[in-house]
């Protein structure tokens, strides 16, 4: 196994999602976007792909981009649908960083005539609750 494909195998966004300290204090948004998403159909088998599209304002935290790769790469050989990937990036995000406000957009690659967008907005959330 090479050295990058054992860093994507055993990734623990836990232990392993780099945060760094954000050392302004204004607020300012970040954009960032994944465009090489990829996980499997857990029913199929079948290869997803997506453009991850990450917006938040930080508080007291930034999140470290080389290690956002790995964890986003980290999906590539796992078997979760497009709402459970979705979801489960913008949790793990979302708790590790408590930004003040995060936006995620996953667009995924039409399949079988289905062309799926999931967005899960922090804002939203909020006036939910």
């Amino acid at each position: 196994m090479r050295y990058g494909e054992e860093e994507i195998k055993n990734f623990d966004p836990q232990k392993d999602l780099e945060i760094w300290p954000n050392r302004h204090q204004k607020s300012y948004l970040i954009k960032i976007t994944l465009p090489e998403f990829s996980c499997l159909c857990p029913r199929s088998g079948y290869p997803d792909y997506a453009k991850i599209y990450l917006e938040y304002v930080p508080d007291k935290y930034v999140v470290e981009l080389k290690a956002l790769k790995l964890y986003i790469n980290s999906f590539r050989d796992r078997y979760i649908s497009h709402e459970d990937s979705a979801n489960e990036i913008f949790d793990t995000l979302y708790e590790r960083l408590r930004p003040k406000k995060m936006r995620l957009i996953a667009d995924f690659n039409p399949r079988g005539n289905v062309h799926t967008i999931i967005e899960i907005d922090s804002e939203k959330m909020e006036k939910e609750r």
